[in-house]
């Protein structure tokens, strides 16, 4: 029978964070360093989550040492590598290598320094509240939806539990805190799902500095009628 997700998360929970870091990425690691999305998994786990990283270790190595046959892997029983440009020949010694760069990065203090997102499940995975209201109310059907950006914020506002209107008010003051080019920031708003461009005639850095007033302001106190 299929694991259910308690034994799926005991057993491959943090191997398959460690392997969504290289969804629409190559696997460009080598023995000497940790590629791009290697990189970037342990760039935020090491300022996030640093106890998770002796987990990633042990799964990637148990999960090395005993691949699946093709009829386990069909029932569940184990979790399936996404493809990452290598052929199934080179799983096994690619798995046993991020096992070992992120046993170097815990045992000899290797940690990337901070910087702003590289990849795009680096971005989503740092700013998940943001990705959230982005995604969900800036999509392409926006226009269709709303009257206008400040509908839809007062739209997300309207619904969302005030913590998260809290966290999300977090990112958006930490992107900023990035202090990224308006091209840059252009870019990572569309990497955590933005579809449509700011209002006219803002700039990102300034329509997410009105966001970020609006979540802090008067329409945070908005609540619809009955709530």
């Amino acid at each position: 029978m299929p694991m259910n997700p308690l034994e799926h998360d005991r057993r491959y929970g943090e191997l398959d964070q460690v392997l969504r870091a290289y969804v629409g990425q190559p696997a460009d690691d080598t023995e000497d360093r940790p590629g791009v999305a290697l990189t970037a998994y342990l760039r935020l786990t090491w300022h996030t989550r640093p106890w998770a990283l002796g987990t990633a270790e042990s799964q990637l190595r148990e999960y090395a040492r005993n691949p699946p046959g093709a009829l386990r892997l069909r029932l569940g029983e184990f979790y399936p590598v996404p493809d990452v440009g290598l052929p199934e020949s080179d799983l096994q010694n690619w798995l046993f290598m991020l096992a070992d760069h992120i046993k170097r990065s815990v045992e000899e203090g290797e940690v990337p320094p901070p910087s702003a997102p590289v990849t795009h499940w680096e971005w989503q995975t740092r700013f998940p509240e943001l990705t959230q209201f982005l995604g969900g109310w800036f999509s392409q059907d926006m226009p269709d939806e709303f009257a206008d950006h400040d509908a839809a914020v007062v739209d997300y506002v309207s619904q969302a539990a005030r913590p998260l209107i809290a966290r999300l008010a977090g990112e958006v003051q930490e992107l900023l805190d990035l202090d990224l080019e308006e091209s840059d920031l252009a870019a990572a708003l569309a990497e955590l799902g933005m579809e449509v461009d700011p209002p006219s005639p803002y700039a990102p850095s300034r329509w997410l500095q009105l966001v970020g007033g609006q979540l802090s302001g008067p329409v945070a106190e908005y609540r619809p009628p009955g709530s």
